[in-house]
């Protein structure tokens, strides 16, 4: 007999080991004789990291597929593993080091400390894939991998030299972002850009010999509004200190203001007079002459922007800062270094190597810290009075003293200057202050630094071709099909991937170099040297790129390079789920490599997954304090009621899931409905019987559940088909919940207290029939309460062959029309009658006389055949037939009959009718009120998504209620 309560703590547990001791995991396992197979490889997780929201939805909807597709007798595989995400790891390592006070990354030296970070892979990797299997995920842990694993180290080794040796991986000194803490270069995905408070200095470059020229601005109509003579151009600037390593100044070739001095030189106002650079004023498309003055300092070795400007003009780009951010003290000293600027100014060529070894950084800035360095740069310049300047009386100008800039009306500040005779200033140097967007570290939490450096590059545009092809032509899909635009405008304008990783975690490029620096691109260094024709080589000492052993996942997985029987078998997969933020760092480099090496798209079906976000549509943050914890959750309702909880919430067409403990609350308000409805039926006989055919039942009931319970099966199993995890979900809830537990059951409860032992015999077959027909579709959602389920009502019936997951996916087996029509036709009369009374405000206690006219007879002969139950469900007084409907009658309309409820002497219709209209004015004033929210530009232009979206919900919600309410009151005037 099943327990009063379904315990998830120690049943989850409980079955998870039986399912690893059955083998049920494995590949193949439940299979079909001559299956096909079906495989998904799962997003490796961190190998240090821990189950979050975004894991527990990506790997619920995975598991969910896999489970669907073992029961549909497919050879299946899911092949697990973990990544050794090597900054994270690093990082992890190096923390660890610190705070237990050991001796850190350096002096350990490399070898050492690579040893360290091994004995944390292998303390932590079973974390976060135990955390996995809390979940339910079935994965085939036999075959879990790692991608440094000696296997998959090969595939990368092999891929990297044959790129290489193709022309398609090559080192280029290139802008990247550069992490100062950690040292290294790392990839967009780790840059989060942060608004942060910031400010715009103005400053001025004077023109080179004193060169003058007519400055002249006009509005929109053509009138002159300023013209002044100028010796200088004005630029703005938000990072002072990389004035230093400015090229030039470009403005916008329609630019009319500056058109007398583009091709003329002007001087970087900053560094010892005797030795100030002079740089170009050139044109080009990028500047803005909307835009603050119009002009651009282009500092290409320091901002993406500018890079490009300087790439296409041929613009000297100079290095300003070392490894850790600080500025550069290497070189000679800054008279030699600026000379060798000028000269190129002059017209000498020089290879970006060569200007890059140029130290332009002035002697008394050298070595100081990036931001120490800004304000000695903005001192220096204002002292020289090379600042723009504003009034002190100007209307802009915001009065303080030892303050930091605040907003003003137009959105301006200066900062008073801070000596004793400020007040008899007449003009201060301008400054904006105001929100600007900087680069962090997702890790690091230091702002990141655009530097140019050496690094390994992969030809991404070449391999990006073939897998722009695959999609365009249908190989692999994306569903969501709008995430293909993303796709396509990512490889549209692709830019060579930077491979290169400035750390000891990883995968050591396999290049060596001999003391002229020629390199040498080999699997071993015997190779290497063998190449070398036997010289001495040193290794390079950076590592790879995370994603690039991640891009060989699909295929290296199964063992490639080897042509093992797995990959003949299992590749190509067929279903990736991953999130979006990924399509271009992993799905569509996933796609360049399995093209590239198998001639073969690694998958057919990419699914893009929401974002997990909090019950108000807030990203989850903890610093929001709103981060929800799957394996809290896991503890508080069940690991059965969290997956549920995910993925009824699953929509193709949302971007965002809102995640609660109210979710997954009510995960667990289901199981709980299902485990008493399963012990309601054991308590009343109803047990399993061997070899029963819901086709060979003849009462209505049983007929109607059976037809219900193919409907069902069929409409989750075309919903799986077409990855609309919600529609599915929803569908075995639906049916679950409402058509089996509260409608069959309660319609059985007269048989089975009944003299109709035949009936009664055929109820409970049937219903224990239905059970399992419920079990198993809802398996892949819930496993674990539907595997212990399907043992424990063996326990009174016929015993369950074999484990439920392994067990046949259902198939519709009864469809009788006639007994489905009747039996929907006598719920939708029940359910019009409890609407009418629910909106009525009739008391629940209180029985109301039914009265039916216009029935044919059909519909006569089926409330006589139900009339029982209708009086004990609807709350019937009696049901009657007559001619006309009575007096003060609230009337529905049921098929080709009218169903009337005599109202008039059981509810006060003047009070009811008070309430509806009271409440009818508070929903019209919230809904405009929303309305009114809604359509303002200047709301929907400032606020949050996630706030946009939920005054949506709430006005639709409104809306909703109202028209119930509607419905009611135009109830009541039919009465009156």
């Amino acid at each position: 007999m099943l327990e009063k309560t379904y315990d998830a703590a120690s049943v989850e547990p409980r079955i998870y080991e039986t399912w690893e001791k059955a083998g049920a995991f494995k590949a193949g396992a439940g299979a079909k004789d001559g299956a096909s197979a079906f495989s998904i490889v799962i997003p490796p997780p961190n190998v240090t990291g821990s189950l979050h929201m975004g894991h527990a939805l990506n790997n619920t909807l995975q598991d969910i597929l896999i489970r669907w597709k073992r029961m549909q007798g497919f050879d299946v595989l899911w092949q697990p593993g973990t990544d050794h995400a090597g900054i994270a790891t690093q990082m992890v390592v190096e923390r660890e080091l610190m705070e237990t006070q050991q001796p850190g990354r350096r002096e350990m030296g490399r070898e050492a400390f690579v040893e360290r970070v091994w004995q944390q892979k292998r303390n932590s990797e079973g974390t976060i894939l135990g955390q996995l299997k809390r979940l339910g995920a079935s994965c085939d842990w036999s075959r879990t991998e790692f991608t440094m694993s000696p296997n998959l180290s090969a595939a990368v080794l092999k891929v990297f030299v044959d790129l290489y040796n193709e022309g398609l991986i090559y080192k280029s000194k290139r802008l990247v972002n550069w992490d100062p803490k950690f040292e290294t270069a790392i990839s967009d995905l780790e840059v989060e850009n942060v608004e942060t408070d910031g400010h715009m200095w103005h400053f001025k470059y004077p023109l080179a010999g004193g060169e003058t020229y007519e400055y002249v601005e006009k509005d929109e109509e053509g009138n002159i509004t300023l013209r002044e003579t100028r010796e200088y151009i004005s630029i703005a600037t938000t990072r002072p200190e990389t004035m230093l390593g400015d090229g030039a100044v470009a403005v916008h070739p329609g630019d009319e203001r500056y058109k007398p001095i583009v091709g003329k030189l002007c001087e970087i106002p900053v560094g010892p007079k005797e030795h100030r650079r002079l740089i170009p004023i050139i044109t080009d498309e990028y500047p803005d002459p909307d835009f603050g003055s119009g002009a651009v300092k282009i500092t290409g070795a320091h901002d993406f922007n500018d890079n490009g400007v300087a790439q296409r003009n041929k613009i000297p780009m100079y290095r300003l800062m070392d490894a850790r951010g600080a500025m550069r003290s290497d070189g000679a000293p800054y008279d030699e270094e600026a000379a060798k600027a000028q000269a190129i100014i002059d017209g000498a060529e020089m290879t970006i190597n060569e200007v890059d070894l140029i130290n332009i950084v002035p002697d008394d800035l050298r070595g100081l810290d990036r931001y120490e360095a800004r304000k000695r740069v903005i001192d220096q310049i204002t002292a020289e009075g090379l600042a723009v300047t504003v009034p002190a009386d100007h209307p802009d100008v915001a009065w303080m003293k030892g303050q930091a800039p605040e907003w003003t009306p137009l959105g301006k500040a200066v900062v008073k200057p801070l000596e004793d005779d400020a007040e008899a200033a007449s003009e201060l140097p301008l400054v904006e202050s105001k929100k600007i967007m900087q680069p962090f570290g997702d890790r690091s939490k230091v702002v990141i630094e655009p530097m140019l450096t050496d690094q390994w590059f992969v030809d991404a545009k070449t391999l990006a071709q073939p897998a722009l092809k695959a999609v365009q032509d249908g190989s692999t899909r994306f569903v969501p099909e709008n995430w293909d635009k993303t796709y396509y405008n990512w490889l549209n304008d692709i830019q060579p991937w930077c491979i290169s990783r400035q750390l000891w975690w990883g995968h050591q490029i396999p290049v060596w170099y001999d003391e002229d620096g020629n390199e040498y691109c080999a699997r071993t260094e015997d190779e290497a040297i063998e190449q070398a024709g036997g010289k001495a080589l040193t290794r390079d000492p950076d590592v790879l790129d995370t994603w690039f052993s991640s891009a060989l996942w699909p295929f290296s997985t199964l063992g490639w390079p080897n042509k093992t029987p797995e990959l003949e078998r299992y590749y190509k997969t067929d279903v990736l789920i991953t999130g979006f933020d990924i399509i271009f760092f992993w799905v569509a480099r996933m796609m360049m490599q399995g093209l590239h090496f198998m001639d073969e798209v690694p998958f057919h079906t990419v699914y893009i997954n929401s974002i997990v976000v909090d019950k108000n549509g807030k990203k989850m943050s903890k610093s929001l304090g709103n981060v929800l914890d799957p394996l809290e959750l896991f503890d508080a309702y069940g690991a059965d009621a969290t997956r549920f909880a995910l993925a009824s919430q699953e929509v193709q067409s949302r971007r965002t899931l809102r995640m609660s403990d109210q979710a997954a609350e009510g995960g667990q308000r289901f199981a709980t409905k299902l485990w008493n409805a399963a012990r309601f039926a054991e308590m009343n006989g109803c047990a399993r019987v061997e070899g029963f055919d819901p086709a060979t039942t003849t009462h209505t009931l049983n007929r109607w559940i059976a037809t219900e319970t193919g409907r069902c099966i069929a409409e989750v199993t075309v919903a799986l088909e077409d990855y609309r995890f919600n529609d599915a979900a929803n569908a075995v809830y639906r049916f679950t919940w409402n058509t089996f537990c509260d409608w069959y059951l309660e319609l059985a409860k007269p048989i089975f207290n009944g003299e109709d032992e035949a009936a009664k015999t055929e109820t409970r077959a049937t219903a224990a029939w239905a059970i399992d027909e419920i079990l198993k579709v809802l398996h892949p959602f819930m496993p674990f309460l539907t595997e212990e389920l399907w043992e424990r009502l063996g326990d009174e019936g016929t015993k369950a062959d074999g484990l439920l997951m392994l067990s046949a996916w259902p198939e519709s087996k009864v469809m009788d029309e006639a007994a489905a029509d009747e039996i929907n036709w006598l719920v939708s009369l029940i359910s019009e009658i409890r609407s009418v009374r629910a909106e009525m405000n009739v008391p629940a206690g209180a029985k109301v006389e039914i009265v039916v006219t216009g029935a044919n007879e059909q519909t006569r002969q089926r409330i006589a055949t139900h009339e029982a139950a209708i009086q004990r469900l609807a709350r019937a007084e009696s049901v009657v037939h007559a001619d006309a409907a009575p007096a003060g009658s609230a009337q529905i309309i049921v098929g080709e009959a009218s169903i009337c409820l005599p109202l008039a002497g059981v509810i006060d219709l003047a009070a009811e009718k008070a309430r509806l209209q009271k409440d009818a004015g508070k929903l019209e004033g919230e809904i405009s009120k929303i309305e009114k929210k809604l359509s303002n530009p200047g709301f929907l232009a400032k606020a949050p998504e996630e706030v946009v979206d939920g005054e949506r919900e709430k006005v639709t919600e409104s809306r909703a209620k109202l028209q119930k309410v509607n419905i009611a009151l135009k109830r009541l005037a039919e009465i009156g």
